[in-house]
């Protein structure tokens, strides 16, 4: 169910009951803190049952409270600032171990982020790649890492591989302004989206070329303006964006697409090894030791 749970309040709201009512206004007010809370927890802090919290989501048409709170989380990612975002780390994290939190947060996004990928959008993506006469690659702020580890690895594989790492709009369209129906764009966008990375993927998409979006929903403003679209889970609010899912997504895209260049790979990475000996690039290890 994806929905505005605000909008769905204003909607609703002169059939709730009294203690229904008090939900939906601490929500409102507070949907930062509430989108994050056991139902148990946001009923003591309302003055409600944690029954009556259950049963209030599943009178608003979702199947239970989970559900509810996972659209109450996608509705506020792109809308919490940086203060917000530490407050509610921090309120979440209280005395548990930050290690294991973290590291099972992950996991989890590990987890769904496998079950949800489109495997034909997923395959799309591959082979726009390996059809392209050029590829641009964008990813801004946080994710621009992700967009280097790509364009890294591609750059084995093509001759002509653009990273976009720019953050200004204006800097940005400089980039990408030769972009036509041969090229493929890949953009990297992830809450809070950046508005640069929508506008240079529209205005790709407008020239023809093929745009593919990595992105943590269907319903992200970079999706709606791609071809094709991967999603990988990025759900974790606090000051640091968590990227494992979309660098091991990232990981299976390099990997399939190596798997149909595995001859031309084959030929540079000959060449390559006999120059990064001749150079010493590596450090050779001592076998008599």
């Amino acid at each position: 169910m994806s929905t505005d749970i605000l909008a769905l309040f204003q909607e609703r709201q002169g059939d709730f009951s009294k203690g229904q009512r008090r939900i939906a206004q601490y929500i409102t007010e507070s949907y930062d803190k509430a989108a994050f809370m056991t139902a148990n927890k946001l009923g003591r802090t309302v003055g409600v049952s944690e029954s009556t919290v259950v049963r209030f989501a599943v009178d608003l048409g979702f199947d239970g409270y989970p559900s509810m709170q996972k659209a109450m989380q996608e509705m506020v990612l792109n809308r919490l600032t940086s203060v917000q975002r530490l407050e509610v780390a921090n309120d979440r994290i209280g005395n548990q171990d930050v290690v294991s939190m973290v590291i099972q947060s992950d996991m989890e996004k590990l987890r769904r982020t496998a079950e949800t990928v489109d495997r034909e959008e997923f395959q799309a993506a591959v082979n726009a790649i390996l059809n392209a006469k050029r590829v641009y690659i964008i990813g801004v702020r946080s994710v621009a890492p992700l967009a280097n580890f790509l364009g890294y690895y591609l750059n084995y594989m093509f001759n002509n591989v653009r990273i976009v790492t720019a953050s200004g709009t204006s800097e940005m369209f400089e980039q990408v302004v030769g972009v036509n129906r041969e090229d493929v764009v890949i953009a990297f966008s992830f809450p809070r989206y950046s508005s640069a990375t929508l506008k240079a993927a529209q205005y790709c998409r407008t020239t023809g070329a093929n745009v593919i979006a990595i992105t943590d929903n269907r319903e992200s403003p970079l999706a709606k303006a791609s071809d094709h679209v991967i999603c990988a889970k990025s759900d974790m609010v606090s000051l640091v964006d968590s990227l494992v899912a979309p660098l091991s997504v990232v990981n299976a895209l390099i990997v399939a697409v190596a798997a149909k260049r595995e001859k031309e790979l084959h030929r540079t990475f000959d060449a390559l090894e006999r120059i990064w000996d001749q150079y010493h690039v590596y450090e050779k290890r001592d076998d008599k030791k």
